[in-house]
């Protein structure tokens, strides 16, 4: 072999030796509510008990798709952001390098809006609705601060990659029954409002923003196509959120491109 040829080998031999070193210290950890739990996905672990976490969503699909060193899952149906601040922060450390996380939908009243949108009148519903938006435009910045700082002071090395809520309606969609369009682009709207703080707050923490909205577009409720979200359903917890085909489809990708 010559001279040159080898030399190509052995840098060809390093790069690849070096691509697995940094694939293998890959430190995950995944973080957040129900939309990253995989709640509404199935297949939820035995140990997670009510916090539904699913072998379908998100992280897990990640993970077992790029088989990071250590892979810590404590995202949990129904959390807010004091439960990431209380419960989930204790799995970050200093050598963490990846964190996922979606936050904020239970702390602006995500259930109880839908809760009225789909049980109450249109006034109601507009109502509830209002009052979500307020909140997330006044009250959320400064609690997602909260939650982001204390991130970036567990792990200071991590890569973080904040996802956000799709819209769950199709307006003019083919659905006969349900709410009507003027409820379903009032929930939509709130879906826009708390979608456009989440990535000015994660934009300055540095972070990265995963916007599912444009990937769920004709898979949403009412869609023309598949849709990626069950509707009202049972268990009632699951109603609103991602089916698998959301979680692999639609989240995964958006998270993927953003790592």
């Amino acid at each position: 072999m010559s001279t040159s040829a080898l030399a190509a080998a052995l840098t060809l031999t390093t790069f690849f030796a070096a691509s697995s070193a940094g694939a293998a210290t890959v430190n995950y950890v995944a973080l957040g509510d129900s939309y990253s739990a995989g709640v509404g996905a199935g297949s939820y672990t035995g140990e997670s008990g009510s916090c539904k976490r699913s072998t379908n969503a998100y992280p897990y699909l990640w993970k077992n798709a790029h088989s990071p060193s250590s892979f810590s899952f404590v995202a949990c149906s129904g959390a807010k952001t004091g439960d990431v601040l209380n419960n989930q922060l204790s799995a970050l450390t200093s050598g963490t390098t990846l964190v996922s996380i979606s936050i904020g939908g239970n702390d602006a009243g995500f259930a109880g809006t839908m809760q009225t949108c789909v049980l109450d009148s249109e006034s109601a519903c507009l109502s509830a609705v209002a009052t979500a938006k307020n909140y997330a435009t006044n009250t959320l910045p400064a609690q997602l601060d909260r939650v982001y700082s204390a991130i970036h002071a567990k792990a200071p090395n991590a890569r973080v990659v904040v996802l956000g809520y799709p819209h769950l309606y199709k307006i003019g969609g083919s659905c006969i029954f349900g709410i009507g369009d003027t409820k379903r682009a009032a929930i939509n709207s709130a879906a826009d409002a708390l979608d456009g703080v989440l990535a000015k707050r994660a934009a300055n923490a540095g972070f990265a923003f995963g916007d599912v909205r444009s990937i769920f577009t004709e898979h949403e409720i009412c869609g023309s196509s598949t849709t990626w979200l069950n509707s009202t359903t049972l268990p009632v917890d699951e109603s609103y959120h991602p089916k698998a085909s959301g979680q692999s489809g639609g989240y995964l990708p958006v998270f993927s491109a953003q790592v």
